[in-house]
């Protein structure tokens, strides 16, 4: 179940972070409102408390989530942007995930 739950925190963390800078994004380079802005702040502020909810230190947290970043980055491209992921773009994902998987469940040494 810890694995599980870890799983769908960082996916919750993954998306507030993409969510908070593509706000901007689409301000700035589809001319989108100004107050794009307002929920992109609120975002990133809940990206940042989602990260200190995660059970282990700051820097294996932050390593781990990179590779769950990658692979939602990913599934944006296809459902967001409307770009199929090629394979090379769902092996590196899956390679991603394995990582974090070996950082977050790997056994640990008391």
């Amino acid at each position: 179940m810890f694995e599980l739950k870890t799983l769908f925190l960082f996916l919750a963390t993954a998306l507030a972070e993409i969510v908070g800078c593509y706000l901007p994004y689409l301000w700035l380079k589809q001319d989108g409102s100004a107050w794009l802005l307002v929920p992109a702040a609120a975002s990133l502020a809940l990206f940042a408390w989602l990260l200190t909810l995660h059970p282990t230190d700051a820097g294996r947290t932050y390593a781990a989530y990179g590779g769950v970043y990658v692979f939602v980055a990913v599934l944006w491209l296809w459902a967001i942007d409307g770009v199929r992921p090629t394979a090379w773009d769902m092996a590196g994902s899956l390679l991603a995930l394995t990582g974090m998987a070996i950082i977050m469940f790997g056994p640990r040494h008391a």
